[in-house]
């Protein structure tokens, strides 16, 4: 099992590109229009910075969302760091790209939701494989979010933005976009 193409691995990467990619022109553009996002991660992964009072607060996992008040967006290869205020106090976070768990826009109710993954884990053999999967299976690894459940908690551990619009952030209806519809046919 070990030669196997490691499918779920490179979906991951490639979903988290698009996280990467969205955050890069926003750090450049600006947020266009009506967007925002709803960015949830582990406060505990490898490589995330925040203040000793942030991490208390939050000891697992933290939902930011960036709109009117945040600066500073700078996006590395593997990391993003922005300025937000918690609170009134301003504060300066990092997060890594793998510590994401979820990602929502609902402007346009597009969502991702991350699971945890290890490279090192052995997954089961497809149902016509010679060998028996084991019996522990696992669910998708990054999956496009229906609208009518988005990618991060609706109530965000940390806001940094300004007074509502007089639009609902979620409009009735959306669709659930499928890997599929971009296949050539």
């Amino acid at each position: 099992m070990a030669d196997q193409i490691r499918y779920d691995l490179l979906t991951q990467q490639a979903l988290r590109g698009v996280v990467r990619g969205v955050l890069t022109d926003t750090a450049k553009k600006g947020l266009p229009g009506d967007h925002h996002f709803y960015i949830s991660f582990d406060t505990g992964a490898d490589g995330v910075r925040m203040s000793d009072r942030l991490r208390a607060q939050y000891p697992d996992e933290m939902t930011i969302i960036l709109q009117h008040q945040f600066w500073d967006l700078k996006v590395g290869e593997d990391e993003f760091e922005v300025g937000l205020s918690f609170g009134g106090v301003p504060e300066r976070l990092t997060v890594p790209f793998e510590a994401i768990k979820g990602f929502f826009d609902p402007s346009v109710q597009f969502g991702l939701q991350f699971e945890e993954v290890i490279e090192g884990e052995e997954r089961p053999a497809p149902a016509n494989a010679q060998e028996p999967a084991p019996k522990k299976k696992r669910p998708p690894v990054s999956t496009p979010v229906p609208a009518a459940e988005p990618a991060v908690n609706p109530k965000p551990a940390a806001v940094a933005s300004t007074p509502k619009h007089d639009k609902p952030d979620r409009p009735a209806g959306g669709e659930v976009v499928r890997l599929d519809r971009f296949r050539k046919k």
